[in-house]
């Protein structure tokens, strides 16, 4: 005779016995809710109150069976229930492949399923599980990729501290140059207003010295003149001529003061203009820098982003996506869309380099040749030998590798051009119709750095 299913109920958690205990006082719990009740309260029974031994409390066994027994029945029932049609009651034979669930054959001979075609419950479950286990793999593969990015999110995060540190250690050492610069030329300016006061004040000395000489004389021709008046006429007669004289060597041009006052016209006159038009005479401006972001983890880059070299020993930079993984490549930072641009890179004493523009949809994490066909207009030295990388590559005949090249496009025409800057000689030129923006692109395996030279800048005033 099997129990009512209340009796096989926990008081404290109103559900069948798990591991049920008995008190003295003939109550059982299940393990777990008579321990929480002890921790929380008195140590007595949760039901009538009284209080428990402190020796931990006895395993009901037989309860025990008894409930395992019922929660096996249950399972069973459950089973039951799912391999049975819950509107017909037939067991589930049949999969219908368009909705893609179990049915039973009345299910199939309905109006909901007749035209839908089935397969035997068996197969399905074969290829379900095929399909699953292609999507758990799918799911996994998937998984191993967002573990990849995650990490390499890490690594970005990390670098950009790194860059941010960086960045402003170089802003700050540019700026100090700046202010260098300009306590230089504050200096400079202080002493020649100095120089000049010294000099002017040396000549308005010389010019008093002069001064007070002459008034010497006067004073002294002055008390001549005076005595000549008291003396009797003859006298005076007779010495007339001599005292004149001694009025005419009065020095001229004692009475030109000019030009002794500071020239401050010349030191205030557009003050701040001059300055900043010296320093830029010794400020560099390029054109075209690099894009760190881009560059290999086996260049190096210089601060100001002008010139790179090839490292064996590859930098700690993230795997970003702009980044060129494969091989030593960088671009510019500034893509190039439209009108003329020129650039001049030394070469100097690199053996291997490859230097000129490459399309914007450059893939970064793949080998590819560098060829007009795959977005690529380059002139290549390499093995002593300089060659434009048309399709197939043209060799180039010259006296000497040149030590700086100037690369000229004109987006517009269509035309990238290759020169020797020393003498201006035309070395090769490239035609061809864009269809997306170019980047100045760089390539290098030598030590060597490759550096884009600076520009000259002109100020033009305009005058309305």
């Amino acid at each position: 005779m099997s129990l009512p299913e209340e009796d096989l109920t926990c008081p404290v958690c109103c559900d069948i016995f798990r591991d049920p205990v008995l008190l003295p006082c003939s109550h059982s719990f299940c393990r777990s809710c008579l321990k929480r009740w002890w921790d929380t309260r008195i140590r007595e029974c949760p039901v009538c109150r009284r209080k428990g031994s402190k020796s931990p409390p006895l395993s009901n066994l037989a309860l025990k069976n008894v409930c395992e027994a019922l929660l096996q029945v249950r399972r069973q029932d459950s089973q039951e229930e799912q391999v049975r049609c819950g509107v017909h009651g037939e067991k589930l034979k049949l999969f219908c492949l368009a909705d893609e669930q179990p049915i039973c054959v009345v299910c199939q001979a309905s109006k909901l399923h007749k035209s839908h075609d089935c397969s035997p419950i068996e197969e399905a479950i074969l290829e379900c599980k095929n399909k699953l286990e292609f999507t758990l793999k799918s799911l996994q593969s998937k998984m191993e990729n967002l573990k990849r990015m995650y990490g390499s999110s890490a690594d970005m995060f990390t670098y950009v501290k790194y860059q941010t540190l960086e960045t402003q250690k170089k802003i700050r050492s540019q700026f100090g140059q700046l202010r260098q610069a300009l306590c230089d030329e504050e200096s400079a300016r202080i002493e020649a207003v100095k120089k000049e006061e010294e000099e002017r004040s040396a000549a308005i000395k010389e010019k008093m010295n002069e001064l007070s000489a002459e008034m010497l004389s006067v004073m002294e021709t002055m008390s001549a003149v005076e005595g000549q008046l008291k003396e009797n006429d003859m006298t005076l007669l007779k010495n007339f001529k001599a005292t004149q004289d001694r009025d005419r060597d009065t020095v001229d041009g004692l009475d030109d003061m000019s030009g002794l006052l500071m020239d401050e016209t010349k030191h205030l006159s557009n003050l701040k203009y001059s300055v900043w038009e010296k320093i830029l005479d010794n400020v560099d401006y390029t054109s075209v820098t690099l894009d760190p972001c881009t560059a290999h983890p086996c260049l190096v880059l210089s601060e100001d982003l002008t010139s790179l070299h090839y490292s064996k020993q590859p930098s700690s930079c993230p795997d970003n996506p702009e980044r060129f993984h494969v091989s030593a490549e960088a671009v510019g930072s500034t893509s190039l869309g439209s009108g003329n641009h020129r650039w001049v890179v030394e070469t100097g004493s690199n053996q291997d380099w490859l230097l000129g523009v490459a399309s914007l949809s450059t893939p970064r994490n793949a080998e590819v040749a560098a060829r007009p066909e795959n977005g690529f207009w380059t002139l290549c030295f390499r093995d002593g030998e300089l060659r434009a990388m048309s399709s197939p590559p043209t060799p180039l005949t010259v006296a000497s590798k040149p030590g700086q090249v100037r690369v000229q496009l004109d987006y517009n025409k269509g035309s990238v051009s290759f020169f020797d800057h020393a003498d201006n000689s035309l070395l090769y030129e490239f035609t061809q119709t864009f269809k997306e923006p170019l980047l100045p692109y760089f390539y290098t395996q030598s030590s060597h750095p490759l550096r884009i030279m600076p520009e000259k800048v002109l100020v033009t005033v305009l005058r309305q």
